[in-house]
């Protein structure tokens, strides 16, 4: 029996509409962005005239992928009972993040209006203070980068080396405009951060102004850094999604991805070169967008961070296992109510709870725990410390916003007893706490993601108090938890 052989997707195959022109730079081509921003404006663009083209991060593979089908993929939006496919279209370029000639050429194009950014928080090189770095070994290199090759602040006599930092390429690409008068132009950060456009312009100015204070002068009044707030549950495709495209769609796809219905994004800030009419895709902008910000990391990004620990050592593999378990479930409405007691009545929180529950108990989303448990050091502090240092701040306890750090502190004991590698850009960090002992150990973990907080000897006992029932050996059981309560 001949096997059934299909058109591979691209422009030609699908019959898709004529590329929009670009007018929207993006850096950090991946799954979120994918399902996130370029959805958003494939579903609001039908005149075709805001073009994406996105810029791989470390590796050009997603690129190269997405190049062979002409910036087309499959966008699988996956409920509890059944999935719907469609085609985006509005990639019309893909290209490898270290290609510096491409990224400067377009952002320095006047018809360029937007660049969005989809980084991590590690890849902004965050100093203590929430600036950029400069003693970090990859900012230091790319400021001498900068300085020697690019004309900015130096001889530019070098040769071209490409600068390996997203920040310091968006100072080349942002030089590239101010030299060809290309005019304002939007920023917009969609990290999962509190304050992304905030952290998003200290970062971006601070270099440009060591190299150039011209440069800093022109970004000062020319660039619009906006703020926004993400959310999207968007798991890592598998073969899977490729063979159900080949079955369903009638063609193949290299690059599909998957994602839930539930789509959100709240964004604050100017676009003076203009903007699709993303609120035609239920886009909310908005003036203050912090309260929006801490609703979705506390409630949200929270809880994901507690279930990744916590039902991960219980046996859990996906947030829906983690979510069936009524432990779990238990923890998590009581993280949500402390959560709740700090944030405004307006955000209609009780309806955001109930879409939670729907959307972690959707078991035909497989959001794996071991991916949101990666870099727990950068995500706690701005997940489950602010509700944390609140509560002990009101008078409380903290209970159940301990019990996060709790089960991360656990998880991570389990790993280096199972000499398991932790997944953490601060492994150094960590390793080093780890290998103390008692009372110091905990400070100097808690240390980690607030240094007030390691200070607090009540905060400590109750941690202490709340690990034991966390290690693998002990679930099931409340044993060895001198401080632990039942939380209903």
């Amino acid at each position: 029996m001949n096997e059934t052989v299909r058109p591979r997707l691209n422009r030609t195959n699908y019959k898709a509409d004529a590329k929009a022109p670009v007018r929207i730079v993006h850096l950090g081509l991946g799954a979120f962005h994918r399902a996130h921003q370029a959805w958003y404006t494939n579903e609001v663009d039908a005149a075709h005239q805001w073009g994406i083209a996105a810029f791989t991060g470390r590796s050009p593979e997603a690129a190269n992928i997405l190049s062979r089908q002409d910036g087309l993929y499959t966008l699988i939006q996956r409920s509890g009972q059944r999935d719907t496919w469609q085609v985006i279209e509005s990639i019309v370029e893909a290209n490898d993040g270290a290609n510096l000639a491409r990224l400067t050429e377009l952002v320095g194009a006047k018809t360029t209006a937007i660049i969005t950014l989809t980084l991590t928080e590690a890849a902004y090189y965050l100093s203590a203070e929430g600036g950029l770095n400069f003693e970090a070994a990859p900012v230091a290199t790319d400021l001498e980068i900068l300085r020697r090759n690019w004309s900015i602040g130096g001889t530019g006599t070098g040769a071209r080396e490409t600068p390996s930092t997203p920040v310091a390429r968006l100072v080349v690409a942002l030089e590239a405009r101010r030299k060809a008068g290309a005019g304002p132009i939007a920023l917009v950060s969609c990290d999962n951060l509190t304050a992304n456009g905030t952290v998003a312009r200290r970062t971006v100015s601070d270099l440009a102004q060591a190299v150039s204070p011209k440069l800093g002068e022109w970004i000062a009044q020319n660039v619009s850094f906006v703020d926004t707030s993400i959310d999207r549950i968007t798991p890592r495709t598998t073969a899977a999604e490729l063979e159900w495209v080949a079955e369903n769609c009638g063609f193949e796809d290299a690059s599909p991805v998957v994602t839930e219905p539930f789509h959100s994004w709240v964004l604050s800030g100017d676009f003076p070169a203009g903007r699709p009419r993303w609120e035609e895709a239920s886009a909310q902008f908005v003036e203050d967008i912090e309260p929006y910000e801490n609703r979705k990391l506390w409630l949200l990004n929270g809880s994901h961070s507690l279930l990744a620990y916590a039902g991960q050592q219980r046996g859990h593999r996906t947030v829906a296992e983690a979510m069936a378990d009524p432990e779990c479930a238990k923890w998590m409405e009581a993280l949500w109510d402390e959560a709740q007691a700090h944030l405004p009545a307006e955000l209609n929180i009780a309806g955001y709870r109930a879409a939670l529950r729907e959307r972690f108990s959707n078991a035909r989303i497989a959001d794996n725990l071991a991916r949101i448990a990666m870099d727990g050091s950068s995500k706690l502090p701005i997940r489950a410390i602010p509700v944390l240092r609140a509560e002990r701040e009101a008078g409380r306890d903290g209970f159940a916003s301990a019990r996060p750090v709790a089960a991360w502190i656990a998880f991570l004991q389990s790993a280096q007893a199972a000499g398991n590698e932790i997944n953490d850009a601060g492994v150094a960090k960590l390793n080093k706490a780890l290998s103390l002992s008692g009372r110091e150990k905990t400070k100097a973990l808690v240390g980690l993601l607030d240094a007030s907080l390691a200070e607090d000897e009540s905060l400590l006992d109750l941690i202490e108090g709340l690990v034991p029932m966390h290690m693998a050996e002990n679930v099931g059981t409340h044993q060895g938890s001198k401080n632990a309560r039942d939380i209903v």
